[in-house]
């Protein structure tokens, strides 16, 4: 699934592929602006992409299924 996050004080997103669920994705970034620390996210390569909470602007996740290629339906 796509996840994309807005960061404070700048100008791109951070846009990461990730094999997670979205429950577990939205319990993570939850769980890191509840308490403040670091949002942690492993994309679908095995990066790490490491966010700090208070960064956040938002979180945006994506459908879970891969777009198509080519003109098939």
């Amino acid at each position: 699934m796509e996840i994309k996050i807005g960061v404070q004080d700048t100008p791109r997103e951070v846009a990461l592929d990730s094999d997670d669920t979205a429950e577990s994705v939205i319990a993570a970034v939850e769980a890191a602006l509840a308490d403040g620390s670091i949002l942690k996210l492993v994309d679908e390569r095995g990066r790490t992409v490491l966010v700090p909470a208070g960064k956040i602007a938002y979180v945006e996740v994506g459908a879970t299924s891969r777009g198509r290629v080519g003109f098939g339906s």
